[in-house]
């Protein structure tokens, strides 16, 4: 009987097909979904001598487990610092011994900050021993229309082949196009104090046909610019047929109608430069979709 050799290597992009069939017997999402964001981890940028698309386990050509990895640059004022998204963890069962190897492989760069931004509840304490700490314990769900009225906000809807919007940089600017042709709704919304840019997505919370009245904010430059502008951004949201918006965070946040908990939204992370709340460009949440 011949020996079974398992290696693992990055996938490439003759792959594709393939780790795709995986993923939908591993995760039970449709073909289509892995497909689509298989397609745009092809097309993004990535910092130069990461992986495009992440780890595989093969086994005689065949991937049998696969960890898909996220890179981004992140700049924070005169910072620049590499963020990977761990997502999508799934070996065969057949193959389960060889888990570890995936792991250990993309875990390998210690100037890299790792975020683990989807965890299921019952793997929390195995996230933990592998040295990643909490930097979101959960979810506040904001009724933004029933937030105090700021005066004198003026939104708009940033579309996706826009080039230049008055009093925001050229990074947000393409920050913004890029998630709107991900799906995403990005917004700009004027006040006497400044101009803030935000982005948003449908959340997706329960299997089933129905989406759930609630957008996630997945990006603005603080939580505090979302507080002022909730009520806008609410009527906005309610014409997309939504009610609530989403944050990160670690607690009720003030001057916010809303709900925290901590059944779900825990966010974790391992590295140099601890992420911060508010910001969810570029992840697993945007390319693949809710």
């Amino acid at each position: 009987m011949a020996q079974t050799m398992v290696r693992c290597r990055e996938i490439r992009e003759s792959d594709v097909d393939a780790v795709a069939d995986l993923l939908t017997r591993g995760f039970g999402r449709s073909r289509a979904y892995w497909m689509q964001g298989l397609r745009r981890q092809a097309l993004r940028s990535v910092p130069e001598g990461y992986p495009r698309f992440g780890y595989m386990l093969d086994n005689d050509g065949a991937p049998v487990g696969v960890l898909l990895l996220l890179y981004t640059v992140r700049k924070e004022s005169s910072e620049t610092a590499i963020q990977c998204n761990l997502s999508s963890w799934y070996v065969e069962p057949a193959f389960r011994n060889y888990a570890t190897m995936l792991t250990r492989v993309a875990q390998r760069h210690k100037d890299v900050t790792y975020l683990n931004i989807s965890p299921a509840t019952k793997t929390w304490p195995i996230i933990e021993t592998q040295g990643f700490q909490s930097y979101c314990r959960g979810l506040f769900f904001s009724f933004p229309l029933l937030s105090r009225a700021a005066t004198d906000v003026a939104i708009e809807i940033v579309p996706a082949d826009v080039t230049r919007i008055e009093d925001v940089s050229v990074a947000e600017v393409e920050l913004l196009t890029r998630h709107a042709r991900y799906g995403c709704l990005s917004l700009v919304c004027r006040t006497p104090q400044g101009t803030f840019p935000f982005i948003l997505q449908p959340m997706r919370i329960r299997r089933g046909w129905i989406a759930p009245p609630v957008m996630q904010l997945i990006y603005c430059r603080d939580i505090a610019d979302y507080v002022g502008c909730a009520r806008a951004i609410g009527r906005i949201v309610l014409q997309h047929g939504k009610i609530s918006v989403s944050v990160d965070s670690n607690g009720p946040i003030e001057g916010l109608a809303g709900v925290y908990t901590e059944a779900r939204g825990r966010k974790y992370f391992k590295g140099p430069k601890p992420p911060r709340l508010a910001d969810l460009t570029d992840t697993e949440l945007v390319l693949y979709g809710p």
